[in-house]
């Protein structure tokens, strides 16, 4: 059965000579995966250039509720990146997020509004053109409201540590070692007021961004089972300076 879908990209993996199998978050029916014949050819009508780390799609696609891997009978990049592709630093931060999300974003149903969230802040990066410094700490803190593991602010304004193993900010050192302490906890309640738009507001040195990046995988790696090690947050964090 036919269905029209909106999707982010998430992975492509080589399949014979010339075809490929693309992970894709559909905006219906969540992470699927779709066979793409023929996308390494020089004419093919979907070709793998179009299906890049979080490309945004439209899709026509045939959905089989048994089905592990799925067909698109068409697709189009909409709405087309037009700077995320071609700068340095919109790439690297591209490239880092599209790690976490396939790592974090594991269920197979829809989720409309997760899918929505993603969608709205790929588009608006691509539309800036400056303060970007701490756009993936603001999209990671954001995102954890929809995998289910958001903080609890209730002493953000006031407490000298955020306890990560559960997620509330405390005035006393927790009992286990995956925490922060200041100054480190006053930024995170920052950020976590902080929205894209008020984000170049934020004024984090290098050293506390790199700090606040790690202790963000340290939490995801607490609260989804099997997320492991991102490595691409290096490249970036190199790119930033």
């Amino acid at each position: 059965m036919l269905h029209k879908t909106r999707g982010i990209v998430f992975k492509t993996t080589d399949f014979g000579e010339n075809s490929i199998i693309v992970q894709v978050f559909t905006e219906k029916f969540g992470l699927q995966s779709y066979m793409v014949n023929g996308a390494k050819k020089p004419k093919a009508k979907i070709g793998r250039n179009m299906l890049q780390p979080l490309h945004l799609l439209d899709m026509v696609v045939y959905h089989k509720n048994t089905g592990n891997v799925q067909r698109i009978k068409e697709l189009k990049n909409s709405p087309q990146l037009l700077t995320i592709p071609y700068d340095i630093i919109k790439s690297s931060i591209a490239l880092f997020l599209n790690e976490v999300l396939f790592k974090a974003v594991k269920q197979q149903g829809e989720d409309e509004n997760l899918f929505d969230f993603v969608f709205s802040a790929i588009e608006w990066m691509d539309h800036q053109s400056e303060g970007l410094a701490n756009f993936h700490l603001l999209f990671l803190t954001q995102l954890t409201r929809y995998l289910g593991f958001y903080p609890d602010r209730y002493l953000a304004g006031n407490a000298e540590y955020f306890d990560m193993k559960n997620g509330v900010f405390c005035q006393y050192k927790p009992d286990s070692f995956s925490y922060l302490s200041p100054p480190h906890t006053q930024n995170f309640a920052v950020l976590l007021q902080c929205s894209f738009e008020n984000m170049p507001l934020l004024k984090l040195s290098n050293d506390e961004r790199r700090y606040l990046i790690q202790k963000l995988l340290e939490y995801y790696a607490l609260h989804i089972e099997g997320f492991g090690s991102i490595r691409s947050h290096e490249v970036l964090e190199e790119v930033l300076g």
